[in-house]
């Protein structure tokens, strides 16, 4: 069967992140992790074990694994596969997604085309989850980046970088156009790494606020580079 590229709907959650809260998050997590937050449990096969400031996440029957800062929290229910996020921060999160092996069989991930192919089918995939029924709100998008890199498994990941903008009117039922202010109401950085392997089409996503993202980049690209795709176990 052809594989058609589909990925599953983007979970979010509300933007409430500001740099005092960076900073705030930053001085309390060793104390918080230890006291509020004792090690998960997971329902799946999964392994989390402490490595300096990441954990490790093994899923053996879905078949991949990452690296993920040691404070963050899972969220149960969220839709995803599996989904964390920054417990002071909420917007900040990420999530892995995978496509089903009876809908579409996938050999590489080639089969998307180009990495800048890829990209502009997970930026329409972004839009088209991010459209909203209020009056006077209007998006703008921009491609950053699209690439390609051989990880130290041997497997081809595509790794897409998008921004996004929401604007909205401050006055959306006004009659008259100038009484309809259209402002920034928040921007983000999108991160997806995309890989094969399975039959399956893996993605992780992450999401930062676009005002933060220098300070959490370094991070964010740990677990970018972390993520990987091995053999599931049936």
């Amino acid at each position: 069967m052809a594989a058609t590229f589909s990925l599953p709907p983007l979970r979010l959650l509300p933007c409430i992140r500001s740099s005092s809260q960076v900073l705030r998050r930053n001085l309390l997590s060793s104390l918080l992790t230890a006291t509020i937050f004792p090690q998960l449990s997971f329902t799946k096969l999964a392994i989390a074990q402490p490595s300096n400031e990441f954990k490790e996440y093994i899923d053996v029957f879905d078949g991949y694994s990452l690296l993920y800062p040691k404070n963050w929290i899972q969220v149960r229910g969220a839709g995803a596969d599996i989904f964390f996020r920054d417990p002071f921060v909420l917007d900040e999160n990420f999530s892995v997604e995978l496509s089903s092996p009876s809908s579409s069989r996938y050999t590489s991930i080639e089969d998307l085309g180009p990495p800048e192919s890829a990209a502009e089918k997970v930026l329409k995939q972004y839009l088209t989850e991010l459209m909203s029924t209020r009056l006077g709100v209007r998006r703008e998008s921009t491609n950053l980046s699209a690439s390609s890199r051989v990880a130290d498994d041997g497997k081809l990941y595509y790794q897409i970088e998008v921004n996004i903008k929401s604007y909205a009117n401050n006055n959306e039922l006004a009659v008259m156009p100038q009484d309809r202010i259209a402002r920034l109401e928040w921007e983000r950085r999108y991160l997806s790494v995309l890989g094969v392997g399975n039959n399956r089409l893996y993605e992780l996503r992450l999401q930062t606020p676009e005002s933060v993202f220098l300070e959490e980049e370094k991070d964010l690209r740990k677990v970018m580079d972390s993520f990987r795709v091995i053999n599931s176990v049936s």
